[in-house]
């Protein structure tokens, strides 16, 4: 088999991924609202996927002979595959829109344009330009200036033609920016008997164009969404005078001037518009010029307001109280009698944020570390830290300023921590801390007793509502021992440690990944029961696919639930025939990374926070954590049970990346997300 074959490129392999979430927001029996959001998530992915690996690949062009080894391409050649991707998928996106728009109008709900109003809807409009839009609005006139103006990366803009009827008025061309930081991009409108309607602010702006322009003689205004994706890469240069922090800062600052990556615009937009503003930016075939319909930044569609009835969008499904924490019980004294498992969204996170509180209290703590890598924009893990250090606590926080997006975020953070005194590091150099560790020591007669937690999610509580991810809580001297080494390496990064238990990148993750395999590997060819279930956002790593690959050819029995990028190619006769593998996209985000050993059927079970790519294995600070209870082992069987046998929102993953659905194998329905709230609930998951 050729070599290329072996592997799916990564780049195509993520789009066939957010072609999974499409899927959702195509399925009837996903709630209308929940669809349109789906649309929302589609079209959000899509942007971050451009400003990173769109843009990456752009980079490389200049790089062919050495990056083909590298992607199985040429750079110019994969671009062109997304291209033709993308431009599918973005057709398949608007027939999926407009079908959820029969579907609301069914239920009564009409988004409606600028030339639908009613008089009182018209009166409405009026009014809310006048008092909420107008004066947000920054119209340019295009003509008047030297240069073309820049336009920002998240942003999205009318492109306006100016005419008139009279011929000695010449056309004039203007740009306004769409305030939609400022105000909903969602106005609701006064209803009509049961019928409730919705406008998109950029049609409040095109029915008001000749307010907006009202000093002028044009009769005719015309308007065009255009919007603009821009390379997301930080340059982080290497002046020694100022610091990491200092530079991330100028980095994040200079951001906004990235290279174009994409250039989206409606496809009706005249021909002499867009040749003025592509000929202006400087753009060409090679800035993936897309032709799109008459909205653009659907990733709004995220927060699409429910105006009709509750069965429009998806069963709450409150977070639950872990069955072992105790409203005002201390936790410190559970995890001391035994390890537990939080299990996000199921579980309450807040039981998460209730341990650094009472740490930050109790009068035996000593000292608080946590490494952070995203927190949430009013943190309440950042609060119960700046409280335990005014009550004496000494506090360490490792923060990774390169948390992409987050920067800004982190800089802010960094500084408030520094100001109560909490001892602030800024990770490794040229490692990126993605790992997720609490550790927690206290004095207990007259011993120091260690507390951990290490999960595989950020302790971000915005994430913790929607990203399923697990954090074991423990006091096993076996893992706390390992963390506090951890620690130790973050104060200390000269120095080096050995993990008995921990399975930490760059220096020791992947071997011990690759022994575990090869273990399964002897006792498949000695005639022993030998399986391995991964479940891991994405397999890229060509290293770790070639170990799977040999253990297939083992006899291995291999079962890999992958949400996003998977370049093995599952099911080829000869190469990967005991490979399995299905991507589960639902309500809630699949974050979780567990492996499962067979080991001669006495099962090793690991949570960690790295994915099996390049990147997380040889480039980042990452863990891999052992679970050592016997109840938490089962806990975590039977959710993997759940998902291997999910018949409702499991897709199989296949050398033709067609997402056909899995089949239903028996009556009953098992959509796994589900099961697993219910088994969380009824107290029955182990």
């Amino acid at each position: 088999m050729a070599k290329q074959k072996k592997i799916i490129n990564r780049e195509i392999s993520w789009l066939s991924f957010n072609d999974r979430v499409l899927q959702e927001a195509a399925d009837p029996n996903v709630p209308l609202v929940e669809r349109i959001r789906f649309l929302g998530i589609f079209s959000n992915n899509l942007d971050e996927f451009f400003k990173v690996r769109v843009a990456n690949l752009k980079r490389m062009m200049d790089f062919d002979k050495g990056v083909k080894k590298i992607i199985g391409d040429k750079p110019k050649n994969v671009l062109a595959k997304i291209q033709q991707i993308v431009i599918t998928q973005q057709n398949k996106f608007y027939k999926i829109y407009g079908e959820i728009l029969i579907d609301l109008e069914i239920n009564n709900i009409f988004i409606i344009n600028e030339k639908q109003l009613n008089p009182v809807q018209s009166v409405f409009i009026k009014q809310f330009f006048d008092e909420k839009l107008l004066p947000v609005l920054t119209p340019i006139m295009l003509h008047n200036i030297e240069t073309f103006p820049y336009l920002k990366d998240k942003s999205i803009y009318l492109a306006v033609k100016l005419t008139s009827k009279d011929p000695s008025i010449s056309k004039e061309y203007a740009l306004i920016e769409i305030p939609a930081g400022e105000l909903s991009r969602f106005i609701v409108l006064p209803p009509v008997n049961n019928k409730k309607y919705i406008i998109i602010l950029d049609d409040v702006i095109r029915y008001c164009l000749n307010d907006v322009f009202s000093i002028f003689n044009f009769d005719s205004f015309k308007a065009f969404t255009i919007k603009i994706t821009r390379d997301a890469e930080l340059d982080i240069d290497n002046d020694l005078s100022i610091s990491f922090l200092e530079k991330i800062s100028k980095g994040v600052s200079e951001r906004k001037q990235g290279q174009p990556v994409r250039f989206v615009f409606d496809s009706s937009i005249p021909k002499d518009l867009l040749q003025f503003i592509t000929t202006k930016m400087e753009l060409d075939e090679d800035d993936n010029l897309i032709p799109g319909g008459r909205y653009h930044n659907y990733k709004d569609f995220i927060n699409f307001p429910n105006i009709g009835s509750k069965n429009l969008e998806y069963k709450p499904l409150p977070p639950l109280p872990h069955k072992l924490i105790k409203p005002n019980k201390s936790i410190l004294n559970v995890i001391a009698q035994q390890d537990l498992m939080l299990y996000n969204p199921y579980n309450k996170f807040s039981d998460y944020i209730n341990l650094l509180r009472e740490a930050a209290i109790d009068p035996k703590v000593t000292s608080i570390k946590i490494t952070l890598y995203r927190v949430a924009k009013h943190s309440k893990v950042i609060n119960a830290l700046i409280n335990a250090a005014r009550n004496g606590k000494l506090v360490t926080v490792v923060i990774e300023l390169q948390a992409r997006f987050d920067e800004k975020s982190n800089i802010y953070w960094s500084k408030k921590l520094e100001e109560v005194g909490v001892t602030v590091l800024f990770g490794v150099p040229g490692l990126k801390v993605h790992s997720k560790t609490t550790l927690i020591t206290r004095k207990e007669k007259k011993k120091l007793v260690h507390y951990a937690t290490v999960g595989t999610g950020n302790f971000h509580e915005g994430n913790a509502s929607v990203y399923s991810d697990v954090t074991l809580f423990t006091a096993d001297k076996r893992i706390t021992t390992d963390v506090i080494k951890l620690f130790n390496f973050y104060e200390n990064i000269y120095r080096t440690y050995t993990y008995k238990h921990l399975l930490v990148s760059p220096l020791y993750m992947r071997r011990r990944l690759i022994n575990l395999i090869d273990n399964e590997i002897n006792n498949a060819r000695n005639g022993k029961n030998a399986h391995i279930i991964l479940k891991i956002n994405n397999l890229v790593d060509k290293d770790m696919i070639k170990k799977l690959y040999q253990a297939n050819n083992s006899g291995v029995k291999i079962a890999l639930i992958i949400r996003g990028i998977c370049s093995l190619i599952p099911g080829v006769p000869g190469m990967s025939e005991n490979i399995k593998a299905v991507s589960i996209v639902d309500k809630y985000l699949e974050h979780a990374r567990i492996f499962v050993f067979c080991n001669n059927n006495k099962e090793l079970y690991y949570i960690s926070s790295a994915d099996w790519m390049t990147r997380n294995l040889d480039h980042r600070i990452e863990v891999v954590c052992p679970v050592y209870d016997p109840k938490l082992r089962k806990e975590l069987k039977n959710i993997l049970k759940f998902q291997l046998k999910d018949n409702v929102k499991s897709r199989i993953i296949n050398q033709e990346q067609d997402n056909l659905y899995k089949a239903k194998k028996s009556k009953k329905t098992i959509r796994s997300q589900i099961e697993t709230y219910k088994a969380i609930k009824n107290n029955s998951l182990n």
